[in-house]
């Protein structure tokens, strides 16, 4: 393997991995610093060119290339400037939008079929805005804007222009949009895609057509695996593939295109095509597939490094894949600078560059070691292991834990892809001429992908598959290191374990007990008093009132999620339900709690639905009442300064004292509750942005309680909207963020985090730590989770 390095003409790779990192951080700088940098690095490349060396020229393309996309950053960054929109966003404007969509419409908060109406879901979408009217003034732009809509939405499709009116917040800083919309009323639809975009979409409903007889696994997984609709794959699938690392597998990512490449080559020479002609063909299929996927940027960007991957398994060039994935690596950063903050795009290029090492060398060691008749899969298998290998560290800082199945899971998989996508894509061409065909075809590619979901399902079951790590950037650095470590000292490794198998033992029986977690007091944990269930990304906190008997402040957004999280605290009677607002996060999983158990009452802020939902979707108001009312259960309104009291437990209101028609309405208008569960103090702050956290603050500050605040639970899934005074004020040991993994919004923001450090708060999520406990022993707080 080293002296498979050791050829590789690492040239460009290199200047192209550091300069990715330099963009990284380049994004949240002034455009003007990366111009003047970008200028100036231009220069030095020129200074070290005057002496033609071999070492000189390579430190001047390294320049160079930091130059070109120094510059190109800062280019990308003063065109987003241009226009009114950010400054909009700034006074959160009600604006008017008239733009293309560039994607599809996508679902990430889905009910399984639990949802009231057909609006309840949330719905992602991303619009290239060409014009904007906003405060008198109409404006042509160049921008991408991100709106979290409802299912009106999902009708669109990509390339269709609407035009839609909505209130504009601040993106993230460093974000790739420029503005957040929340959209007013259902979008107008000026004109369709152009025609030949609406013929793929034909392709892509008759797929979904054919495949729609197939079990619920395959029929989810099939168009997942072929043209990345992850529409239908089913929620429990979804999670088990993410929990042993085969998530890359329901999106399209370079192996896809590398299955699909390496059939056109088989085919071209079952049909004896000149080899000059080979290529053209294939990058005609090429272009049709990723139309068939939609060119959004992680299509074309596995559509790249499928082609690197191709050249790195194939018996021509290998030696030039190393080059190419350089050159691809700068060419998209290039394109799309925000890539370079992209897990995806971090994914994708980790696991190209793991085929480029190791594919070929690690697929001949394993062949050596397979009978001869089965020597023929020492590169399959000893592909996925080099793309798990290089993307175990990015994995950590997603799940907060090793996959230990990740690697025997892709191994069993991975002769199993390339029948599944290639069935798939025959799915593809015959579906638009005999629609019976092809759903007879549709079986053959079920079985794979029901064989796949079951090595998901499996592996997701086996006790210990997670090995919890830290989460962080150094944890990631740290495994990355000791990855390093091992696959550069493999053969040392494998010599002494043969020559002292004992002491091998030996050591391995240590280090296994040192890691091994220790044993959990049990669940639920003893002496617990509160606790905030793992329900993605939602809310829900539970308050101990007595045995078997809670308090539930918000629901989340999955009756199922909510349900498991109450049996196992062995919940029987809820003497109250606080809704804090009527967004479905929050309010949507109300049947899991009300079901089979007694409850006293339900709360709810005193904000209507109806006000809440100007500017803004997704009020449940008329939900909660219909629920409510068919389980025989009163509700009521609370109000700043309304006392609350069960047994054991007090709880003062300190929001909402007014309506705040600054921000999103609905979650400033949550409801905030200051709790003492006998000396325990919580304080829960729904989800609250900054206009109304500035208002707690006050409040709390005016009550001056002489008790210490022991734990906070952070606002809005740990959104970058809040007041760092509040934090600063509170300074809870611990602090609680409810958030779901891998979201689609950044949950929890950097900023938020920073703000949590300074006031010196132990921070514990959800997403990475699963159900938290928080524990009274005589007097000391403490914590317990889940997942250690």
């Amino acid at each position: 393997m080293l002296d498979r390095a050791a050829r590789l003409d690492v040239r460009l790779l290199l200047p192209a991995l550091i300069g990715w990192a330099l963009v990284a951080l380049c994004l949240s700088l002034p455009w003007w610093w990366l111009l003047v940098g970008g200028a100036s690095l231009g220069f030095a490349a020129a200074l070290f060119l005057r002496r033609s060396t071999l070492r000189r020229r390579t430190i001047a393309l390294g320049l160079a290339l930091a130059s070109l996309l120094t510059v190109s950053t800062g280019l990308h960054l003063v065109m987003r400037a241009v226009g009114p929109i950010e400054e909009l966003a700034a006074q959160r404007a009600t604006v008017s939008l008239t733009g293309a969509l560039a994607a599809d419409p996508r679902i990430v908060q889905p009910r399984d079929g639990t949802s009231q109406r057909q609006t309840d879901d949330l719905v992602v979408v991303r619009l290239a805005v060409t014009r904007v009217e906003g405060r008198g003034l109409v404006t042509p732009v160049r921008a991408t804007v991100l709106i979290f809509a409802d299912r009106r939405w999902n009708e669109l499709r990509w390339k269709d222009t609407v035009q839609v009116r909505g209130r504009l917040s601040e993106a993230e800083k460093g974000a790739d949009v420029s503005a957040v919309l929340n959209p007013i009323g259902s979008p107008q639809k000026i004109s369709a895609a152009p025609a030949l975009l609406r013929g793929v979409e034909l392709f892509r409903t008759d797929l979904r057509d054919a495949t729609a007889s197939l079990p619920a696994d395959a029929r989810g997984l099939t168009p997942a695996m072929v043209i990345g609709d992850v529409s239908r794959v089913p929620p429990n699938l979804s999670d088990d593939m993410r929990t042993t690392g085969m998530t890359h597998l329901t999106a399209v990512s370079g192996t896809n295109v590398t299955i699909v490449l390496l059939s056109v080559l088989w085919v071209c020479g079952w049909l004896r095509v000149p080899r000059r002609a080979r290529v053209p063909i294939c990058l005609v299929a090429l272009g049709l597939f990723v139309l068939l996927c939609r060119p959004e940027p992680s299509v074309a960007r596995a559509a790249v490094m499928g082609l690197v991957g191709l050249l790195a398994t194939s018996a021509g060039r290998p030696r030039a894949a190393a080059p190419a994935l350089g050159g691809a690596v700068v060419v998209l950063l290039i394109l799309d600078p925000w890539l370079a903050r992209s897990y995806g795009f971090a994914l994708s290029v980790l696991a190209t560059l793991g085929l480029v090492l190791f594919a070929r060398p690690w697929g001949a060691w394993f062949a050596d070691r397979l009978p001869d008749r089965m020597a023929w899969l020492g590169e399959p298998v000893a592909i996925p292991v080099a793309a798990q290998v290089m993307c175990t560290p990015i994995i950590v800082v997603l799940q907060g834990a090793i996959p230990l199945v990740g690697i025997p899971a892709n191994l069993l998989a991975a002769p199993l892809v390339a029948p599944a996508t290639v069935a798939g894509v025959l799915v593809v061409l015959v579906a638009p001429v005999v629609l019976p065909v092809a759903a007879a075809v549709g079986w053959l590619a079920a079985l794979p992908t029901e064989a796949i979901a079951q090595i998901a399902h499996s592996g997701a079951a086996i006790p210990g598959g997670m090995l919890p790590w830290p989460g962080t950037t150094w944890g990631a650095v740290a495994l990355a290191l000791i990855t390093a470590g091992v696959v550069l000292c493999g053969t040392w490794l494998i010599a002494h374990v043969r020559r002292y198998p004992a002491v091998v033992v030996a050591l391995t029986v240590v280090l296994a007990a040192a890691a091994w977690p220790l044993p959990q007091p049990g669940w639920p944990a003893p002496g617990w008093v509160f606790v905030a269930c793992e329900v993605g990304q939602g809310d829900a906190g539970v308050i101990r009132t007595g045995p078997g008997r809670v308090v539930v402040v918000d629901v989340g957004p999955d009756p199922t999620s909510m349900d498991r999280c109450l049996d196992d605290l062995e919940v029987h009677t809820i003497d109250a339900v606080v809704l804090t607002h009527f967004h479905a996060d929050h309010v949507a999983g109300l049947p899991g709690v009300l079901d089979g158990r007694e409850v006293g009452q339900i709360i709810t802020t005193s904000v209507d639905g109806d006000e809440g939902g100007e500017g803004e979707q997704g009020s449940l108001e008329p939900m909660v009442t219909r629920v409510a009312a068919a389980h025989g259960v009163p509700t009521t309104e609370v109000n700043a300064g309304d006392d609350l009291g069960w047994a054991g437990v007090r709880a003062r209101v300190i929001w909402p004292g007014r309506t705040i028609r600054t921000g999103s309405v609905q979650n400033n208008a949550s409801v905030v509750l200051d709790v003492r569960v006998g000396e325990v103090r919580l304080v829960l702050l729904g989800d609250a942005e900054r206009e109304a956290q500035f208002q707690v603050a006050r409040a709390l500050a005016l009550r001056n309680d002489p008790r210490p605040v022991d734990v906070v639970k952070v606002a809005h899934h740990g959104s970058a909207n809040h007041e760092p005074r509040l934090l600063r004020d509170l300074s809870a040991p611990y602090a609680v963020i409810s958030v779901g993994a891998g979201n689609d919004y950044g949950h929890p923001a950097p900023a938020l985090l920073t703000s949590l450090h300074q006031s010196g708060s132990q921070v514990l999520r959800t997403d990475r730590q699963g159900d938290i406990a928080l524990v009274d022993q005589a007097g000391r707080i403490s914590a317990v989770t889940r997942k250690g």
